[in-house]
């Protein structure tokens, strides 16, 4: 039996959507979601077969939630939108499967045949090639926190944790999806550093150095990445 995440920040659209899988059968409901935030953490913990995810949600929508997940994890994608040519045009040309807003039987069915029948989808003609902000989580809020904001991130067996100038929080993001999505840069297996963050580099003995943040934060390089890093600020000495 498939499983399904439904992620739409309507409510009455979700309930619409899940009676129709209900009723087509076949598929099990795991979840459902009312925006990209919660919809990352929870595909991460429960990893559906297939995620039914609405285009125009707030803050961010559902192709920068496309954007932040790991391309080797990740589930279907079935897009869920109000009529739009250009988001149409786009799925139809790259072999995307969509639902039209309001919801029609037969074409949900005929999206379900889909399903079973298809392999893994490439999705990274619709992704964003940069992320702008990062979606954190931190004493029982929400934050959105923007990338140049980010002094450092570091990675432990508790999670991947954001840090700024004022706070630090945890992200559902990977160390290797913000390596590959934002500005940050790895210094180490374990972080990566924001460069217009960087006060001081400081080299240290047997080709270790460190990074001092305007924070003070004091953030490890591996000898594998300073040569690069020292590339990158354009210090040659």
């Amino acid at each position: 039996m498939i499983t399904a995440l439904v992620v739409d920040d309507e409510l009455f659209a979700r309930e619409e959507l899940i009676e129709l899988l209900e009723e087509a059968g076949d598929i099990e409901i795991i979840g459902q979601c009312s925006n990209a935030i919660e919809a990352l953490k929870k595909i991460h913990q429960d990893k559906p077969d297939v995620v039914f995810l609405d285009i125009q949600m707030p803050q961010i929508t559902g192709i920068e939630l496309l954007s932040m997940m790991d391309q080797d994890t990740m589930p279907k994608i079935v897009f869920v939108t109000a009529y739009d040519e250009y988001a149409i045009q786009a799925f139809e040309e790259n072999a995307f499967d969509y639902l039209l807003k309001p919801l029609e039987e037969h074409r949900l069915r005929k999206t379900l045949e889909k399903l079973k029948r298809s392999t893994a989808q490439d999705v990274t003609p619709l992704t964003q090639e940069t992320l702008e902000q990062i979606p954190c989580s931190g004493h029982n809020r929400i934050l959105i926190v923007p990338t140049h904001e980010i002094e450092f991130v570091s990675s432990s067996l508790s999670g991947v944790t954001v840090y700024t100038a004022e706070q630090q929080a945890t992200t559902q993001l990977t160390l290797k999806t913000l390596e590959d999505k934002t500005p940050l840069f790895r210094c180490h297996r374990q972080y990566l550093v924001n460069p217009k963050q960087i006060r001081e580099v400081r080299l240290l003995e047997n080709g270790l150095a460190e990074v001092i943040t305007p924070s003070n934060h004091q953030i490890p390089i591996s000898r594998r990445y300073l040569k690069p890093l020292k590339d990158l600020l354009g210090l040659h000495y």
